[in-house]
């Protein structure tokens, strides 16, 4: 049996978490895929997936083999393709991690015409929020607006992130709407856990001034401070992509625009490898051009 075809069996098998759906995309039968697979624990001496009548799922040794099979199939099948000097579809399964806020419209927009321009590219997103190992849990990318960068990555700016500082109109009533950055000081705040930026320093009309705010709700999850924000709860830090719609709509006020100035840098975050595959490098070169993220 061939060893190739058998991991081909087993990705897909992964990516599907059945046999049934991965033979009929193979045009088999679930025996035949069943028998690839099990050829394959065989040679290995080890239990790839587990399997029940409901629900198949990848062991550990599975997981770890499954990165980078599915690495090495994506590399030959561009390698062949360049030998050949045939067109590389992207194709196969693009698993990606991004911040919780990047759940809007507009991404979802630049999503949905990625898909469109590659049908044979399936999109599995996580926003859960959480800094993820992109090797150990077997990620092809990472979108990230950070700072500071793992060293072992590759990393690609591709957009700017602006945020701005917001709050609902029912807020701004009952605080009074700052007109100055010292009608900031002592006013309740919003605040991102990973980032705690209580404390500022702007650069006012004046030279540098210094505000201090009240920090009355902390959290990991943008979600989370974006509808304490519409709730009326404080001022908070919110990415413009988030936000647009609803001070658009009057749902929320752009605090000081002109004084309160925070921009940052979305950067593309992958794996160094010899070969970067087809659906990755699409997917960079489509978010990096695409107008609605500039």
């Amino acid at each position: 049996m061939d060893s190739l075809v058998s991991m081909r069996v087993f990705c897909l098998v992964a990516e599907l978490k059945s046999f049934a759906a991965a033979a009929a995309r193979l045009r088999i039968s679930p025996a035949m895929a069943s028998k690839h697979v099990m050829q394959l624990e065989k040679r290995l001496g080890t239990r790839l997936l587990n399997r029940t009548s409901r629900r198949v799922s990848l062991s550990e040794s599975g997981a770890l083999y499954f990165e980078q099979a599915r690495q090495m199939l994506d590399s030959l099948d561009e390698v062949e393709a360049a030998v050949s000097k045939a067109t590389v579809v992207p194709r196969g399964t693009l698993r990606l991690t991004a911040p919780v806020w990047m759940a809007n419209a507009m991404f979802a927009g630049v999503l949905a015409d990625y898909q469109a321009r590659y049908p044979e590219v399936r999109l599995d997103i996580d926003l859960s929020g959480r800094l993820v190992n992109l090797v150990e849990e077997g990620f092809d990318l990472a979108l990230r607006a950070t700072g500071k960068l793992d060293e072992a990555l590759i990393a690609r700016p591709i957009a700017s992130v602006v945020f701005y500082m917001v709050a609902a109109p029912v807020f701004l009533k009952r605080a009074g709407r700052p007109e100055t950055l010292a009608d900031l000081s002592g006013l309740p705040l919003l605040e991102y856990a990973p980032f705690p930026v209580e404390g500022f320093s702007f650069t006012g009309k004046h030279g540098p001034e210094s505000v201090k705010l009240n920090p009355v709700l902390r959290s990991v999850n943008e979600t989370l401070l974006h509808m304490a924000a519409l709730e009326g709860m404080g001022l908070a830090f919110l990415p413009k992509w988030l936000v647009a719609d609803d001070i658009a709509a009057g749902r929320l006020e752009h605090v000081l625009p002109d004084a309160v100035v925070f921009e940052g840098r979305l950067f593309a975050v992958y794996p160094s490898r010899k070969y970067l595959s087809a659906k990755v490098r699409t997917f960079i070169d489509f978010v990096a051009a695409d107008k609605r993220m500039g």
